[in-house]
């Protein structure tokens, strides 16, 4: 019996000490328990407001020349000199002389063609002086009585007149065929490829290089039928004096500056593309490399540019900076409660600084311009207003 009793003392205190634990423990008063408020998000808004506007029309489309051609020989001949402006990229006046090709034997040819034009001078000379004899004689004959043409040589007068016409016509083609031993163009313009050298022999119709005029270049815009209607534009459209088309502004980066120019439609199309099933409007600027160039960049041929257009008729819709937008129609409205409305809007009109709502929200709401992501729609907010940018 004292044999158990030994064993099973120590398992008793342990035991009852366990148990005096768990009651003081238990007897111990509850801690406090602080529940923390979420702290809403503090989100920048702007106030949205209507205004008067000009939509843009925004497109894209390459610059193209307006003359662009193969120059080509009239006349063959031994290629004797090539001017410095007839190299790739070098600019030629009216009327300069790009190429000249020998003119020995045109020379000569002129030369055969007037001594052709001296005789039939003078054989006309003489059939006339002969006629002038007949119808004296006959006249002194018969002083009554008219002669017929043959009696006094007209004939041979008329003969006389179409061989000088004949020859005078030779000695214009020989004068022609001279003057096409020195090329020319009767524009303005740059070269782009050049084919021949010094020392060639080339025929007519050979191919010398390829050229364009620089007085205007021209840019084929995609249009869509909204596009077309928001600029007031109808099919077939020719802009005049009266009806000048819509001024456009083209940009492009060069050497990583933005450059812009001003160009106007002039035309469009009077049918729809049967593979984009767009229609295409032609933008025209004029003198490209002189004038119409901006700050020393001319808007060269080739060259990818953006066009924005501005409509014609001013249209009441909501504006708001560029940050308002979320994706592509999306924007975050804070309503009277102080929560987040997620809405879609139908988005009008984009640029680099605004955005131009036509339907999906009132002139007046808040509308949130800052930039925080994982916001939840109907999710509560701190707002803070933007102050306006000086």
């Amino acid at each position: 019996m004292k044999k158990y009793i030994k064993a099973g003392a120590p398992v008793l205190v342990l035991a009852m000490g366990f148990s005096v634990v768990q009651l003081l423990a238990a007897a111990k008063p509850a801690p406090e328990k602080k529940q923390e408020e979420q702290r809403p998000v503090s989100l920048l808004y702007t106030t949205a407001r209507e205004e008067s506007v000009h939509l843009a029309v925004a497109t894209q489309g390459e610059v193209r020349a307006h003359t662009e051609i193969d120059l080509t020989a009239q006349v063959g001949g031994r290629v004797t000199a090539i001017s410095e402006h007839f190299a790739e990229g070098a600019s030629f006046a009216s009327g300069q002389a790009l190429i000249e090709l020998d003119d020995s034997d045109y020379r000569l040819a002129m030369a055969r063609a007037e001594a052709g034009v001296a005789q039939a001078e003078v054989l006309l000379l003489q059939a006339k002086a002969a006629a002038e004899i007949k119808r004296k004689q006959w006249l002194a004959a018969h002083p009554n009585k008219t002669p017929t043409p043959l009696q006094v040589n007209q004939p041979q007068v008329e003969e006389a007149e179409a061989r000088l016409r004949s020859a005078k016509a030779e000695l214009a083609d020989a004068k022609l065929d001279l003057a096409r031993t020195k090329i020319t163009l009767p524009f303005d313009g740059r070269a782009i490829q050049r084919n021949v050298g010094v020392g060639q022999y080339v025929t007519p119709n050979t191919v010398l290089g390829r050229v364009f005029s620089t007085d205007r270049v021209e840019i084929r815009l995609p249009l869509t039928d909204a596009q077309l209607l928001e600029l007031e534009l109808p099919m077939g459209f020719v802009a005049t004096e009266d009806s000048p088309g819509p001024q456009v502004t083209l940009s492009a980066t060069i050497g990583a500056s933005p450059r812009e120019w001003q160009g106007r439609i002039v035309r469009t199309q009077a049918a729809v593309d049967r593979e984009t099933r767009l229609i295409y409007a032609i933008v025209e600027v004029k003198d490209p490399y002189g004038s119409g160039a901006r700050h020393g960049a001319p808007l060269a041929v080739g060259l990818y540019v953006t066009a924005e257009a501005e409509s014609v008729r001013a249209r009441q819709a909501v504006v708001l900076p560029r940050d308002a937008l979320r994706n592509a129609d999306k924007i975050y409205v804070i309503d009277e409660e102080n929560r987040l409305d997620i809405r879609t809007v139908e988005v009008l009109s984009t640029s680099e600084n605004r955005i131009v709502i036509g339907s999906g929200i009132e002139s007046g709401e808040r509308v949130v311009t800052s930039t925080v992501a994982n916001l939840v729609d109907g999710m509560e907010v701190q707002p803070i207003i933007q102050l306006a940018q000086k």
